[in-house]
Formats: C-alpha cells, sequence, structure tokens
C-alpha cells in the first residue's frame, strides 16, 4: 500500500516541480570514457563500466532514488508492470533525470515495444548524450526494428565511449551488426 501510495503522489504532475535538477555527471562521466578507454583488459574495462552505472543510477533526491531502487527490484523479480509503472512514476516526478527514461526503455524492450523503447532511450540521450548504457540500448533497439546500419552506427558511438561493453561482439564478423559480405 505504501508503495502505491509513493507511485500515486509521484504520479502528480504537480509534484514535477519538486524533483531537484539532475546533478552535472559530464565531468566524472568523461573522466569514466577516458578510464574506459585507457583500460587494458576485459576486467579492468568492466569495472570502469560499473563505476559508470553507479553513476547513472544515482537519482536526483531520496524519493526519486526510493522509486528507481523499487523499479530496479522489480525487474529482477521480473514484475515488468510494476517496474513500468515504477519508471513511469520517476520520468513523471523527475523529467530531467535520463536514467528514468532509460530503465523504462528497458522494460518497454523486454515487452517487445521496441517503438516506445526507442522514443524513451532517445530522450535520455537528449539529457545525457555520453549515456553508453542508452546508446548501446539504442543500438540494440534499432536492430530489433530492422535498422541495421542506424544501429551499427549508433553502436559504434557507444564503443567510442566504452570499448568494453559487451554488446562490442554484435560488431564481429558474422554477427547481426557485422559487415555485410560482398554481393556476387
Amino acid at each position: 500500500m505504501k508503495h502505491l501510495l509513493v507511485t500515486l503522489l509521484l504520479s502528480t504532475p504537480a509534484l514535477a516541480e519538486t524533483c531537484p535538477p539532475s546533478s552535472d555527471i559530464t565531468t566524472e562521466l568523461n573522466v569514466l570514457i577516458e578510464n574506459a578507454n585507457a583500460a587494458q583488459d576485459e576486467r579492468s574495462g568492466r569495472a570502469v563500466s560499473d563505476k559508470m552505472w553507479m553513476v547513472w543510477l544515482r537519482a536526483p533526491d531520496a524519493s526519486a532514488q526510493e522509486v528507481l531502487d523499487r523499479g530496479m527490484r522489480q525487474r529482477s523479480n521480473f514484475d515488468f508492470v510494476g517496474a513500468y509503472e515504477s519508471f513511469d512514476a520517476l520520468v513523471t516526478y523527475c523529467p530531467n533525470y535520463a536514467e528514468g527514461y532509460n530503465q523504462r526503455a528497458f522494460i518497454s524492450f523486454l515487452r517487445e515495444d521496441f517503438a516506445a523503447a526507442l522514443i524513451d532511450l532517445e530522450r535520455a540521450l537528449d539529457l545525457s548524450p555520453d549515456h553508453v548504457g542508452a546508446q548501446s540500448g539504442r543500438a540494440i533497439t534499432l536492430m530489433n526494428l530492422g535498422r541495421r546500419a542506424d544501429a551499427r552506427t549508433q553502436l559504434e558511438a557507444a564503443l567510442e565511449n566504452n570499448p568494453w561493453l559487451s554488446e562490442r561482439h554484435l560488431l564481429a564478423d558474422g554477427a547481426p551488426l557485422g559487415p555485410e559480405g560482398e554481393e556476387l
């Protein structure tokens, strides 16, 4: 019941004005991008990736953090309806917090609503252009929409920010976004 009350309270338009601005993470993220590109091996690269996620998953205030964390737990428990509702409440409460859109997009992706996922991913990237998670998510979504060239371009951009993404293997020969074969 408490969660329902929080969701209802956070989903009212009047409260959208009470979410504090998201912190400027540009400098912190730029350092992590440099570290990812300088990493010498998979283990070091993955450690930097984890630090990037810690930055993106830092909500603007305690109320937003509670809703984000609840949505993440719901997703982990395969409660995609509940997770979507939580992330929907989060973007209503904090419309300038990129991770809310990124997480809601992931739920849409898992539900195979790729068009809705793409809209949220593009909003996340408008708010945080170097959000590697949203970049790679957008690439995978575009791939699922049959937009292979756009997906490849997006994934290449994500890999410029973090060459250790597991999705990098999608660009290998014979992989879904790999080089196309020569025509006869």
